[in-house]
């Protein structure tokens, strides 16, 4: 008996040492599961925002060595009233407005500052759209109706194979994703496992079977839709989406700092959401559009890809909002007037017509709520209508 308790111990002991060096060994990993679990929590959502490189493996977006290119400021504006409230509503973090280019109202709440690098969630889908039409522009993408299995053969035999490039830009592959951040069983959040734990995005993505509906007959927002245009878009250039971002877009832009991307295990860019800028670097992005793609002399992105990829192209049920290549219309657009969009309360708002561009972040955890998107709508609105 004396023999087997010794035995026992050793085999406790044994136990307890082996779960010790798999703590160890897997304690970046388990750091992330956890804050995973609590990123949208009430009381860190805000600081998670600006600091998602402590929860995720990330990758930078350099942006260069050149100075920084100039936002003036232009007389300081009153907001209508009615945005003090929705700040308050909405827990907005950061507003910037310009008017003719120029920031005519700035802001910061919640405790964030201007150097802070928020993340874009959805709003990085349209960065990503923005590359793809210099890449076509660049003859590196032949055209939108390739099948997205030329550029990323790992698809083949999954849910996208018959799928093109254009069905992706405009959230029409059919292919069946479940987008619920409220279900933590949910296609999106076990995507979120994912990365946490060091994953690879593609082996993810190339796993979905299913579809809803056959690829360019029905529209539904599916984030994973945009994975495949990074997928698509690294099979076209040999290339990773940081760097192709960089050289193209982040240098020419002349930003404040330089971003992040969240990544899987393997350094792949999380391009359906993980982009890490400033709110002034993101306004300096929109105001570019809002100027058709040119930006100090230089056409950074094609005027053309600029004007197809901003209006309702997508199949979306009549009288409902619209969607272009990656970017929003809202219903009842005036010409020129659209949006990028990120869950929690991201956007970035363009009125061409009226040269207003409004970049906002939040950290609203009860965006879903009926009624506040087009709450959010109404408010840019009122604002650019003001200026």
């Amino acid at each position: 008996m004396r023999r087997f308790g010794k035995w026992l111990g050793r085999l406790l002991l044994a136990l307890v040492l082996a779960a010790v060096v798999v703590g160890l060994w897997k304690r970046e990993e388990i750091t992330r599961l956890l804050a995973v679990n609590s990123l949208f929590s009430a009381e860190k959502i805000v600081s998670n925002f600006s600091h998602m490189d402590a929860a995720f493996l990330t990758t930078p977006v350099p942006r260069g060595n050149g100075p920084t290119t100039p936002l003036d400021y232009g007389p300081e504006t009153t907001l209508p009233s009615q945005v003090n409230q929705w700040i308050t509503d909405r827990t907005v973090t950061a507003l910037v407005v310009l008017k003719d280019g120029d920031i005519v109202y700035e802001n910061y709440f919640q405790g964030t500052g201007p150097d802070d690098l928020r993340i874009s969630w959805s709003v990085a889908k349209s960065y990503l759209s923005a590359l793809v039409g210099i890449l076509l522009d660049e003859g590196k993408i032949a055209s939108l109706d390739d099948p997205v299995t030329q550029y990323a053969p790992q698809l083949k035999g999954s849910a996208y194979d018959g799928a093109t490039l254009r069905n992706v830009l405009q959230m029409s592959s059919g292919v069946t994703f479940d987008e619920d951040y409220l279900d933590k069983n949910s296609d999106i959040n076990r995507m979120g496992r994912i990365l946490a734990l060091g994953g690879k995005m593609d082996d993810f993505t190339a796993d979905l079977t299913e579809r809803f509906a056959e690829p360019g007959q029905q529209w539904q927002y599916v984030s994973i839709d945009t994975h495949v245009i990074g997928m698509v878009v690294r099979g076209a250039t040999g290339r990773s989406i940081a760097d192709l971002l960089s050289e193209k877009i982040i240098v020419p832009l002349g930003l404040e700092r330089s971003p992040y991307y969240v990544t899987d295990g393997v350094g792949t860019a999380f391009v359906l959401g993980g982009l890490n800028l400033t709110t002034r670097d993101y306004a300096r992005f929109a105001q570019m559009f809002a100027q058709g793609g040119e930006w100090q002399g230089q056409q950074i992105v094609p005027a053309a890809w600029v004007a197809s990829s901003t209006v309702a192209s997508a199949p979306t049920a009549p009288g409902k909002i619209g969607y272009g290549y990656q970017w929003w219309i809202p219903q009842g657009a005036a010409p020129g007037e659209y949006m990028a969009r990120g869950v929690y309360g991201q956007y970035l708002y363009i009125d061409t017509a009226r040269n207003v561009v409004i970049a906002t972040n939040a950290a609203d955890r009860k965006f879903r709520e009926p009624g506040v998107s087009q709450r959010n709508i109404d408010i840019f609105r009122l604002i650019a209508e003001n200026l």
